[in-house]
């Protein structure tokens, strides 16, 4: 029993540890549609505040900088949530809330962003870069409008889908429905 012969290795093969990738990164959370909408919301809100941070000259300051708050508000929240979703925070504040979260400030991100397009298109002076900038402001809200549109629909038909489950259509009488014994 010298060396350690007790304590030999088991007939169990030893588990190396899971090799995890750097902060968690994971783009499975973002199936399908929801990693292209992300993008594409968080690509459009940075070029419109490029593009408004790029004008010289404003006759009426006011909508700019509203729809400069409001446009790298929303770029910032739209790159968080995407690194919610893309790492372990995910698993850290649950599922349900990080979903719960993201249907509310989608919309409220969108109408933001609605309304300060409105006002700086209708404040500015016309100039290709303000143009621009409204431009990119429009379709910045056609992305996160378009998310909360296929949320929307998304769970009005797991709704009805959880609701014919619960409810089959093929129960004929009442006693079917009860105790065996009374």
């Amino acid at each position: 029993m010298e060396n350690g012969g007790v304590y030999n290795k088991t007939t169990e093969p030893e588990v190396k540890a899971p090799r995890r990738r750097p902060f968690g990164f994971t783009l499975r959370r973002l199936w399908g549609w929801r990693l292209p909408v992300k993008v594409v919301q968080a690509i459009f809100s940075l070029v419109a505040v490029v593009c408004e941070e790029i004008v010289d000259d404003c006759s009426f300051c006011g909508g700019l900088y509203f729809f400069e708050f409001i446009s790298c508000s929303a770029f910032l929240l739209s790159l968080l949530i995407l690194c919610v979703y893309c790492t372990d925070l995910y698993k850290s504040l649950g599922e349900d809330k990080v979903q719960k979260m993201n249907f509310w400030a989608v919309p409220v991100i969108g109408a933001s962003f609605l309304l300060a397009s409105i006002v700086f298109s209708a404040t500015c002076s016309g100039s290709a870069v303000e143009s621009a900038a409204c431009v990119f402001g429009f379709f910045a809200t056609f992305a996160f409008v378009a998310e909360f549109g296929i949320e929307l629909f998304l769970k009005r038909k797991q709704k009805l889908i959880s609701e014919r489950s619960e409810n089959p259509g093929n129960t004929r009488r009442t006693t079917e429905n009860q105790p065996l014994n009374k």
